[in-house]
């Protein structure tokens, strides 16, 4: 008879242990009604993380909500590079936020960042001294690396180099100082990138300001369209070899 007292205060205690656990639960498990955000932020402001985070939290509660899923959704906001939240007694989230670099315009419609991720930017303008540049999807790295080459190598004659495009087929054309175009095309690269120095410390230089395109796609020498001229701007797609 001891025996099965004993058993049923054992149960009873659980029960009483279970009772107790989930009213101290619901208890703890409040609405969420603080969001604080920390990290340092250049581009965006903490209003506008504010306004793209509430959504994400609308009807959730302190312990019922998914930590692992807030970062997925957070990730997903324009400029955030990381996230990580956590929780603060007794009814409050912290995000502390990775924001992006911006180091190049991609495509017209999103930047790109150091490792030549493309991201987008919203309703957030982006700086207004980024290089601007173009490529098939899954290329910003390299077009970004690319570029990074060629205005070391321009910058020795004193020129920018403000756009660079890599077409679907793999031919490269470029913009010089937002002026002259130039068209490099696929192969040859190195060899027609110095006739180009060559020709512009000889005498392309001075003369910049008529020039509106340079093709260099030619075995020996460069070709120059001046403004004025009428005859059209040559598809990359036509080089041979």
């Amino acid at each position: 008879m001891s025996r099965r007292g004993g058993l049923m205060g054992v149960l009873l205690l659980a029960l009483l242990v279970g009772a107790g656990g989930r009213a101290l639960w619901l208890w703890l498990d409040r609405p969420i009604e603080r969001v604080s955000i920390r990290g340092e932020l250049t581009h965006v402001s903490a209003d506008y993380l504010r306004s793209q985070l509430a959504p994400l939290i609308q009807g959730e509660t302190w312990l019922a909500v998914s930590l692992a899923g807030l970062r997925d959704e957070a990730l997903a906001i324009d400029w955030l590079a990381e996230v990580r939240v956590s929780r603060e007694w007794p009814n409050a989230l912290t995000f502390e936020l990775v924001e992006q670099v911006p180091v190049a315009r991609w495509n017209d419609d999103q930047l790109l960042n150091p490792e030549g991720e493309p991201f987008a930017f919203g309703p957030v303008s982006p700086p207004g001294d980024l290089p601007d540049l173009a490529g098939p999807p899954g290329s910003g790295a390299e077009v970004l690396a690319y570029h990074e080459r060629l205005a070391a190598r321009f910058a020795e004659l004193g020129l920018s180099m403000t756009q660079l495009r890599l077409e679907p087929r793999g031919a490269w054309r470029f913009q010089l100082d937002d002026g002259v175009w130039v068209m490099l095309g696929r192969n040859d690269r190195e060899a027609r990138l110095s006739r180009l120095s060559a020709a512009w410390q000889r005498q392309l230089g001075s003369q910049a300001s008529h020039i509106r395109y340079i093709d260099l796609r030619y075995p020996n020498g460069v070709a120059v369209a001046w403004h004025g001229e009428t005859e059209p701007l040559e598809d990359d797609s036509a080089e041979e070899g």
